[in-house]
């Protein structure tokens, strides 16, 4: 691969195959080699009418809007997170990889305008989660199902409601916050900061209230979140786990037996909420449709994860409906007897078949009566 930045030959440039995505409603456009240009439009891969890409295409079309130290970190590492802006139409967030010796890229579309955050399909605590002032709240759930929509909105509601500092570290930054009530910082891995390990370490020395992580991807960024959390800060991150329990032992299993005691300690005292999302397929138009899953730290949930019994959490979340919490197969369920998905969708987004199958046999008595 050449090191430089490259005009693309492609008939169609980048920037306009990126506006296409966002005319045809699409959440991503896809460049493979040995296909022609495709986005996802309503969950399914379509082809573009549009000649087959190349080796050579894919590269100066991917090259096209990098900076040339973007080019040599790719290069040299084989993959690459960035954000890329076209002025009045969007905002994306791309990733190039290597697969086959040939590069392939996707780029997910991120809409300028941050929607509200009551306009999410969330359960009504989450508004109250956005009003506390420490903390570790994880926004969990697999790639795709709108984790960093639900930290955008919960961020932007603070701005609008609170008068504290915010500073986001972010790889790449998605969606651009303007000051309101609050002060916003945001910081780019690559760009404004080297690692979320050093920006981390500094961001705590610039007088945070809240602090948003992208990600807690590895052992030194979950324990500086927890420690952060712990003294006196509100800290709002992600993970890609399905459950809130898969969520605390993801969280508990990074780090070296000889630790974890410790870290199931500090994670009781801290944890504040897990949010467990997807975005399920409707049964009436070709759209999604939220469905949640809440942990709350409630004497209970805080027992079980300091004493190690993260397998019974989903039990707790089972019984406690009246503290806010509820199933990922709760909502699931809700929104089949309101008609939202169908029957056969419920069983395929479902965490438990055998639960699932109960609560549609028992019909509305068997599931949630009420919206959480």
């Amino acid at each position: 691969m050449e090191s430089q930045r490259q005009d693309s030959n492609y008939p169609i440039p980048l920037n306009e195959l990126l506006k296409a995505g966002v005319a045809n409603k699409a959440s991503d456009l896809h460049l493979v080699v040995g296909h022609p240009p495709s986005l996802r439009i309503s969950g399914d891969i379509t082809k573009l009418n549009l000649p087959t890409l190349g080796e050579q295409d894919v590269m100066e079309l991917t090259y096209s809007i990098l900076e040339e130290g973007q080019i040599k970190r790719f290069e040299e590492e084989w993959e690459l997170d960035f954000s890329h802006t076209i002025n009045d139409v969007s905002r994306f967030r791309g990733n190039m990889m290597m697969q086959k010796g040939s590069i392939a890229a996707v780029y997910r579309i991120v809409p300028f305008n941050i929607p509200p955050l009551d306009s999410l399909g969330l359960p009504s605590c989450v508004k109250d989660l956005c009003n506390l002032s420490r903390g570790l709240i994880l926004v969990t759930g697999p790639t795709g199902m709108g984790k960093s929509t639900t930290m955008a909105a919960m961020i932007d509601y603070i701005n609008s409601n609170r008068a504290l500092n915010i500073v986001t570290v972010e790889d790449p930054i998605e969606f651009i916050h303007k000051s309101k009530n609050a002060f916003i910082r945001q910081r780019e891995i690559g760009f404004d900061t080297h690692s979320f390990r050093n920006s981390l370490n500094h961001v705590l020395r610039h007088d945070p209230d809240i602090i948003l992580i992208g990600e807690m991807r590895d052992l030194e960024s979950i324990s500086i979140a927890l420690t952060a959390a712990e003294t006196g800060h509100l800290v709002i991150s992600t993970l890609h786990t399905q459950t809130a329990p898969l969520s605390v032992n993801r969280i508990v299993d990074v780090f070296p037996l000889e630790n974890r005691e410790q870290i199931r300690k500090q994670l009781a005292n801290s944890l504040r909420a897990i949010i467990s999302q997807q975005l399920i397929p409707t049964s009436t138009e070709k759209s999604k449709i939220l469905a949640t899953e809440i942990l709350l730290d409630t004497p209970a949930t805080k027992n079980l994860i300091r004493e190690g019994k993260e397998h019974q959490l989903y039990t707790v979340i089972q019984t406690s409906k009246n503290t806010g919490m509820h199933t990922m197969d709760s909502s699931i369920f809700r929104l089949y007897l309101e008609g939202k998905i169908t029957k056969e969708i419920a069983f395929e987004y479902c965490i438990d078949v055998t639960e699932m199958e109960r609560m549609v046999n028992a019909g509305p008595s068997g599931g949630m009566h009420k919206k959480f």
